[in-house]
């Protein structure tokens, strides 16, 4: 191990230790000055904005609308990963060849979008078992 190493391997290890430092410091003083208060029935609910839950956490169901919204981002945010790579080879001066290609890939987007949109995909309906809130108890 030649003597320059040593030294940049101080500096990796120092940049390591002050990276954890900082990535932990806020964790640890927020416990140390935080309040502590055991967790009652309300604060371990799932929802805690006012409403009490109707079923449990496993029992709901949920309309299939945002599993379909949840894979077409999906898809057009892995679809956005590639566009990186392609432009920076065009910036690289790669010319037409990219340039069209790029073309192409951003068509095949762009049907796949009018094809979900065809398909009603993006259309939002009502559920029919909507939560409600309940009745208020102080009501006549």
């Amino acid at each position: 191990m030649a003597p320059g190493d040593r030294l940049v391997y101080t500096y990796i290890f120092v940049m390591l230790a002050a990276g954890i430092a900082v990535a932990g410091a806020p964790l640890i003083i927020a416990r140390l000055i935080a309040p502590w208060r055991r967790p009652g029935t309300v604060s371990v609910q799932p929802y805690e904005c006012g409403i009490q839950p109707r079923d449990f956490a496993w029992d709901s169901r949920y309309g299939i609308a945002y599993y379909l919204y949840a894979l077409i981002f999906l898809a057009f945010e892995v679809d956005v990963l590639y566009l990186f790579p392609a432009v920076a080879a065009f910036d690289a001066g790669a010319g037409a060849p990219v340039l069209m290609l790029l073309g192409l890939f951003l068509a095949i987007l762009s049907l796949a979008l009018v094809y979900a949109w065809k398909k009603g995909s993006f259309e939002w309906t009502a559920p029919e078992f909507a939560m409600t809130a309940p009745p208020r108890q102080d009501a006549p």
